[in-house]
């Protein structure tokens, strides 16, 4: 056999297994919340953004559509109250995903409705809808209800049949769902990659970012300072500015080269989520920058992402065995320190 028939051969079990079932789950719920928040917050405006008070009217995104080809299920009828079912339908989903219930019918149900919507006005959004655009077609062929889902919670309580009682027919799909899953992982990993990549590459030619002043213009746009006094403070400092705009574009062209190097592509990482959250704060653009870093989320590290669960589970196990325990509860009603309540544990665990 030869030393890449070997190397596929060795491979191919872990590639049949369902791999970073955390990060898939961080960015089902990123993603999903992203847009559930969304359309809350436009719920006054609806009608306005993509229904019948829309100044681009059905029949001018109708010859739009001819074109593009573009799926909305608006397109179907326009009338209002089914306007108002596909809105209502965006939201449930949304919520739905985002708690992982019924998770393979969901995430279809979320992709259809995102498309109907955007699809609708594709004159709206700040570039983060785009990126939930694509991620809502990409989580269809996750399996991202494994962890932090309800579903999860479920096949807890019941658990099914072993995998290797399913017989061969079963056992094939299964494996080929997993395959899928990795494929979509990795399609929605290099796609952060290509939006990090081309954005810095472009920033690259322009003059402004060349002589360090593109970060300076938007800190003083009426339309992107939510807090003149801090965007002012910021643009007011050459250095400082000179600073964001060069560290903006070293990061940007440097991530995909970072992941070479896993300690430096999780100060990457860390440094670019503080980023997009002072873009949430500084530019007013919370959607692009919630969208931009549910989508991170697929180069967290699983360690960090243990930890993250390990906490709240740790304190709910503490809580319950306290509870079986009779535990006096502590000063101002906290419960009884973790120490002592996992030691007041029955010796089979706790469930939680």
């Amino acid at each position: 056999m030869t030393a890449p028939a070997a190397a596929v051969r060795a491979a191919l079990p872990r590639l049949l297994t369902t791999l970073a079932p955390y990060q898939a789950a961080v960015v089902r719920i990123g993603v999903a919340g992203t847009w559930g928040a969304y359309l809350l917050r436009e719920w006054p405006h609806r009608r306005v953004l993509y229904g019948d008070r829309s100044p681009w009217s059905a029949e001018l995104n109708e010859r739009l559509l001819a074109d593009t080809h573009a799926f909305t299920a608006l397109s179907w009828s326009d009338g209002r109250w089914w306007f108002e079912a596909v809105y209502l339908l965006a939201l449930l989903s949304a919520l739905a995903l985002a708690l992982g219930w019924r998770t393979r019918a969901s995430s279809v149900l979320f992709a259809l409705t995102v498309l109907s919507l955007q699809n609708r006005n594709v004159f709206l959004g700040d570039g983060g809808d785009n990126l939930v655009h694509l991620m809502a077609i990409y989580l269809v062929f996750t399996r991202c209800g494994r962890v932090w889902s309800l579903d999860a919670r479920r096949r807890a309580r019941r658990p099914g049949r072993d995998p290797s009682e399913w017989g061969e027919p079963r056992a094939l799909a299964d494996a080929l769902a997993a395959m899928l899953h990795n494929c979509a992982m990795l399609v929605i990993a290099v796609q952060v990659v290509l939006v990090y990549a081309t954005a810095g590459w472009y920033k690259v030619q322009g003059t402004r970012w060349q002589d360090g002043t593109a970060v300076f213009y938007p800190l003083k746009l009426d339309y992107f300072t939510p807090w003149p006094e801090l965007s002012g403070l910021l643009g007011g400092s050459l250095l400082v500015t000179f600073a964001l705009t060069y560290g903006t574009v070293v990061m940007q062209v440097g991530f995909p080269f970072s992941l070479a190097a896993r300690r430096l592509k999780n100060v990457l990482l860390a440094v670019m989520v503080v980023e997009h959250l002072a873009i949430a704060l500084l530019l007013g653009l919370p959607f692009f920058s919630l969208a931009m870093v549910s989508a991170d989320a697929v180069f967290l590290p699983t360690a960090f992402l243990l930890a993250v669960q390990a906490r709240p589970a740790a304190w709910w196990a503490a809580r319950r065995a306290a509870g079986r325990a009779g535990e006096p509860a502590g000063p101002a009603g906290e419960p009884a320190g973790p120490v002592e309540a996992v030691a007041a544990e029955p010796a089979g665990g706790s469930d939680g």
